[in-house]
């Protein structure tokens, strides 16, 4: 059964720092782009980051960039966000997903991840 796990969610206080991991496994997710997503209670879930297949190319949300890093390590078939100086609106649950149609380019359109995991809940507190 093919899937993705997320862990490393929790309770911060602002200006913290988090490290996400989504775990995949049942299918070689090495070969293909990956991406984390957000949803806060009332709002759409919403792109944070992705990563090309290869590690090379990268997006970020405006809303993150310079604050939040993501990487993988496609021999442990793994991919990680690393959150720095949190704030209160990062609060969400953070989703991973990966990208069944794309290796070597960032996409950032939900409709193009084909699988997701069940989500890691992060609150930040002022």
């Amino acid at each position: 059964q093919v899937h993705l796990v997320e862990s490393g969610g929790g309770l911060v206080q602002a200006g913290g720092s988090l490290r996400l991991s989504c775990a995949a496994s049942g299918r070689t997710f090495s070969n293909y782009a990956m991406g984390w997503f957000r949803q806060a209670p009332g709002k759409e879930r919403e792109i944070v980051a992705a990563i090309s297949q290869n590690g090379i190319s990268t997006y970020y949300a405006d809303s993150v960039k310079g604050r939040f890093t993501i990487s993988r390590d496609n021999a442990k078939n793994a991919v990680y966000l690393q959150m720095n100086s949190l704030k209160p609106d990062d609060t969400a649950v953070y989703y991973c997903a990966a990208d069944f149609r794309h290796r070597l380019v960032v996409i950032t359109a939900l409709g193009e991840y084909d699988l997701w995991g069940q989500g890691t809940q992060v609150t930040v507190s002022s």
